[in-house]
């Protein structure tokens, strides 16, 4: 029997910032690991497609927040830094290139 990826030595090579950030990249990395491999039985982010982080942010992710969504995206990002892939933020699942800040909360 084969163990399962390890998806916190995948990512440690590019994690940055602080502890708490790094604790949510690899949380959000996780569930992003465990939705792919129940839709498409692959467990391993180097078998990944473009169409599996596409589907989980627009699909999956669809009844969360665009708050989510955009650290969802961060999270992917990472994903695809590792592999060494250039991925623009349309190619994600957003229409326009997002900013590099989280989008605001509304105003009553």
């Amino acid at each position: 029997m084969c163990e399962p990826f390890d998806i916190a030595l995948f990512l440690r090579g590019v994690l940055t910032g602080s502890k708490v950030t790094q604790k949510r990249h690899l949380r959000q990395a996780r569930l992003m690991q465990a939705a792919i491999l129940q839709r498409w039985q692959r467990d391993n982010p180097w078998t990944w497609q473009l169409k599996h982080v596409r589907w989980f942010i627009t699909q999956h992710l669809k009844d969360h927040s665009e708050a989510s969504r955009y650290y969802y995206r961060l999270t992917a990002s990472l994903i695809w830094k590792r592999k060494r892939k250039k991925v623009s933020a349309a190619a994600l699942g957003r229409r326009a290139i997002p900013s590099l800040r989280p989008p605001a909360p509304d105003q009553p």
